[in-house]
């Protein structure tokens, strides 16, 4: 899937901008706060109808305005146009459209637009709570597996019953007890082994990448865990009932599920620097980057690089370089601050690019290409 170009109208701080793209490698350079992280976020709700940094749509208005629009126009591994429709004023709910019909659930676009951010935001994955590295797995696995959301949705309202029943004064409805924890069983069930073949076949390719980045420097590893690897999960939900009834709410289940990292047998919070941590996050991305282009009905999906090379010695960052550089990427779009990054990457690169200077939600094309040629087509 390609982004041709995209209309934007009071989203956060761009007010409006129209931009066409090249199929291949988009740079957009500028200070932090300017809006090149925002830009990033406009294509990243097309493809998940939210924003990747903050759930409450109402926040990503312009503060001055009372509504927003993002228009983008798409071409498909057939050639096909597709238009991505998202509108909203305050206090309405939003509306997204795709070829001009509104979807009836939102769930239901999911995967169209198959897509990959990496952002600082992202060290979250290694030194926060499970729910991040649960949401990483979800992302990933929603976009090529319509089932998928509509499993995590039933699984957790199921929760959600249940915990209110554990938080009675009175005893709770023993039958409505066995009810919503089958519910959850069921749910958590389908969940689990999806987890687990993306977990095994994401494996491989990540160590491999990490290898390459860091030049065989270090080795990482990665492994699920489950409540649902104890045995049959009705089992395991049901075996501590007494003791949720007392905490009020469920301790088992696969909304306790986790990801753990490791840099050389230990954890990667513990043992990581900031740059070894940087890398174990982007080689993650591409590998899950990697695992949608197979997987999601071969559509290549975007790739959204937001300041990755921050915190990156230079060994690191030249084959990161080369690695986004090569041919096994689709479209890419790619922030910085620093225009000395973004030229070593235009000087590895043989196919078409476009650059934009971002400045205080303004985004305008350059037409210089690197060395100061005029031109928008390969040299």
């Amino acid at each position: 899937m390609i982004l041709k170009n995209i209309s934007i109208l009071n989203f956060k701080n761009i007010r409006e901008a129209s931009l066409s793209f090249s199929p291949k490698l988009n740079c957009f350079l500028g200070r932090n706060g300017e809006g090149k992280t925002n830009l990033l976020d406009a294509v990243y709700y097309l493809s998940f109808c939210r924003s990747s940094s903050n759930p409450i749509d109402s926040q990503v208005i312009t503060h001055d305005q009372g509504f927003f629009v993002l228009d983008g126009n798409y071409e498909n591994e057939e050639g096909e146009p597709v238009n991505v429709y998202c509108g909203m004023k305050r206090g309405t709910k939003k509306h997204f459209k795709r070829d001009k019909k509104e979807y009836k659930r939102l769930s239901q676009h999911i995967g169209l637009v198959p897509l990959i951010l990496v952002s600082p935001y992202d060290q979250d994955l290694i030194s926060g709570g499970s729910e991040e590295r649960r949401k990483l797995m979800d992302v990933v696995i929603s976009q090529y597996d319509n089932t998928y959301i509509d499993a995590l949705n039933s699984y957790n309202k199921a929760l959600q019953q249940r915990n209110a029943l554990l938080k009675m004064e009175e005893e709770p409805d023993v039958m409505l007890l066995d009810i919503w924890e089958n519910e959850m069983a069921v749910h958590g069930e389908r969940i689990f082994k999806a987890r687990t073949a993306f977990v095994e076949r994401l494996i491989p390719v990540f160590q491999n990448i990490y290898s390459h980045i860091s030049d065989d420097r270090e080795t990482v590893g990665l492994s699920y865990v489950s409540h649902a690897q104890r045995g049959p999960l009705l089992d395991v939900i049901q075996r501590d009932r007494f003791k949720d009834r007392a905490v009020g709410y469920s301790l088992h289940g696969i909304h306790r599920d986790d990801l753990e990292m490791t840099l050389g047998g230990y954890q990667m919070k513990r043992e990581g620097s900031q740059g070894q941590n940087k890398t174990f996050v982007l080689a993650l991305k591409l590998a899950q980057f990697d695992f949608l282009r197979r997987t999601s009905s071969q559509t290549t999906p975007l790739l959204l690089l937001d300041d990755i090379f921050d915190k990156l010695d230079a060994n690191r960052v030249e084959r990161i370089v080369k690695l986004v550089s090569g041919d096994g990427f689709g479209q890419i779009f790619i922030t910085d601050t620093n225009r000395d990054h973004l030229d070593q990457i235009l000087q590895n690169v043989s196919y078409d690019y476009k650059l934009f200077d971002v400045e205080g939600g303004e985004i305008k094309e350059k037409e210089q290409r690197w060395k100061g040629e005029f031109s928008n087509t390969p040299p």
